[in-house]
């Protein structure tokens, strides 16, 4: 497409404003509808030629759902009034997530990796996060409680189990992500998944399972036998 061509110069049932009137907004492609979102183009750029390299610098729809104001506006043609409307979007999409999560039940390791994944799969290093549970399995408080490569001299039980203790749990699910993309367990995963384990039975509050997410799968600690 002519990067210099308007929106008013394209066929009307091409258009995206048309186009998801008339089809519905499945129909439409990533960079339709991020440029349904932002209007404009630039001077130089169409909106829907915009929208196609700005998706291509931050490599996808992971990319723009992590990117920070200042990330946004080094992108040539996004200014200050873009770069908030593409953080709204964001934002109103990752409260959804939550709120459609908040009665979250788990019952097999995969229901981890699903309320996990969209959060951690585009980070470039290491989270902990502490998923809490009732008697019924159903999640009553999720928490990232370190961030970094993880190993036993940052990862304290104590901190795990205060937390676990605010929320009255009655079991946990720890979870960390490998930004490498292989989930296989290292053998400071295993240390603090079995310090943790210890550390529950004499609490009185019992580790279920622990998950590490990479790239597109995961790995359930509990299922390889460590627990």
């Amino acid at each position: 497409m002519n990067n210099n061509l308007k929106i008013i110069d394209i066929p009307q049932n091409e258009r995206p404003r048309e186009k998801i009137i008339k089809y519905g907004p499945d129909s439409l492609s990533n960079v339709e509808l991020l440029a349904l979102l932002l209007r404009t183009g630039t001077s130089s750029e169409n909106v829907i030629t915009l929208s196609s390299r700005i998706l291509k610098e931050v490599h996808g729809l992971n990319g723009l759902f992590s990117a920070s104001a200042e990330e946004l506006m080094c992108i040539k043609g996004v200014k200050e009034a873009k770069a908030t409307q593409i953080l709204a979007l964001c934002e109103i999409f990752k409260r959804f997530r939550s709120f459609e999560k908040s009665e979250y039940k788990i019952s097999s390791p995969k229901d981890v990796a699903e309320l996990l994944t969209d959060e951690v799969r585009s980070l470039e290093q290491e989270v902990f996060i502490l998923i809490m549970l009732n008697t019924k399995n159903v999640v009553i408080g999720k928490k990232e409680l370190f961030k970094g490569t993880l190993n036993s001299s940052v990862v304290h039980p104590r901190e795990v189990f205060k937390e676990a203790l605010k929320k009255s749990a009655n079991s946990i699910i720890i979870s960390h992500n490998h930004p490498s993309g292989d989930p296989t367990p290292s053998k400071e995963d295993v240390n603090i998944t079995l310090r943790i384990k210890e550390c529950g039975k004499l609490i009185g509050i019992d580790l279920i399972d622990h998950i590490i997410i990479g790239n597109n799968k995961f790995i359930s600690m509990k299922e390889k036998g460590i627990l």
